[in-house]
């Protein structure tokens, strides 16, 4: 398989502090990436330095086979772009945003509006050339970056946390745009996320980072096949959890995560295991409602952040869930911090791994 990427004992420093140390890492040509791990553990560092916008302290950088010379990299960073986390769009339409590179590069007006026009079609905004791209909503002005990235039709694409507080409507066009330029147009990418349900459906490899190293790499199997202290460790903060299986004579398990949290999955386990709930799986009510879910947990809202459109909410069960609504149901059911609430969701949506 082709390495289009490696870092090789790249250590990148700020003063004393080691924000990425001696990593050692290879990008395949064709393969979507994803780095995972909590904020602060170096996902965006590697990006930059990918991106050949950070030189590394120490250690080296090959593109295509040859070692990178920070002190002149024109002719690699033509080849690698990156999309920020938080997007930057010019104050103009959201043609000039997205045939801005294209322009810079001397590119023929006829084959720009092409590119635009197939751009836009792919990320679902065509008909929008002549809206001003800073009225959009957050969700379509990430998908106007990610256009402006792939009509420069670069070797490597990088993303930092593509749908970070978008909406699960915006968040599902991004993700499906993803897969299609990796897998019709043979785009490789490497992605940033803490989201562990993209980071088990999107990517080939995974690369899990805490503080600063990349403590495992493999494939989707290979990471979250086993029981990795590391995982269990960050993936807390989105809503994996860690206990014991025991199987049922029903054909599913009940897997205790602890204070008193059990919850009911379709897969047979017995022993150790790992789950992971979709917080946009989790249905929020002030009371008990009836359904065919077998997890229903009554708890305390413990944390609100406002994301726009929708809100994120932490409710204590026994152990704490995230929770996702939109900000409409958050205010018609007039919650707050302490609120007493149920959480619902189907044993279907308790994904074992």
């Amino acid at each position: 398989m082709t390495v289009i990427a490696e870092l090789k004992k790249v250590t990148k420093a700020y003063g004393n502090k080691k924000v990425v140390d001696d990593i050692n890492l290879q990008i395949h040509e064709g393969e979507i990436l994803a780095l995972i791990g909590p904020n602060g553990s170096g996902k965006t560092t590697i990006l930059k330095i990918l991106a050949f916008l950070e030189n590394p302290t120490s250690g080296k950088v090959k593109f295509q086979g040859e070692n990178v010379n920070f002190k002149n990299t024109e002719k690699e960073r033509i080849q690698s772009t990156l999309v920020f986390q938080r997007t930057t769009l010019f104050g103009t339409s959201v043609y000039n945003n997205v045939a801005y590179g294209l322009k810079m590069r001397k590119v023929p007006k006829a084959i720009i509006k092409m590119e635009v026009k197939k751009a836009l079609e792919l990320v679902k905004l065509e008909g929008f050339e002549k809206r001003t791209a800073r009225k959009l909503s957050g969700g379509e002005q990430q998908r106007v970056a990610i256009a402006r990235a792939l009509v420069l039709k670069t070797k490597l694409l990088l993303l930092d946390e593509p749908t970070a507080n978008l909406d699960p409507k915006n968040a599902g066009i991004l993700e499906e745009v993803i897969d299609k330029v990796n897998r019709k147009n043979k785009v490789t990418i490497v992605m940033a996320t803490h989201n562990m349900f993209q980071a088990k459906t999107l990517p080939h490899r995974i690369a899990l980072m805490d503080e600063g190293n990349i403590t495992e790499v493999g494939t989707l199997i290979e990471v979250f096949g086993k029981l990795s202290k590391n995982l269990a460790r960050f993936a807390t903060v989105d809503n994996t959890f860690t206990g014991t299986a025991t199987a049922t004579s029903a054909g599913t398990s009940i897997v205790d995560i602890g204070n008193g949290v059990q919850v009911e999955v379709t897969a047979q386990r017995q022993g150790e295991a790992s789950i992971f709930v979709n917080p946009q799986d989790i249905i929020l009510s002030k009371c008990a409602i009836e359904s065919s879910a077998r997890n229903v947990f009554k708890g305390k809202i413990t944390e609100i952040t406002d994301l726009d459109s929708l809100v994120k909410l932490k409710v204590d069960v026994g152990k704490s869930f995230t929770v996702q609504i939109t900000k409409r149901s958050f205010l018609e059911m007039g919650l707050n911090l302490n609120a007493e609430v149920c959480i619902t969701f189907k044993a279907s949506n308790a994904q074992v791994f």
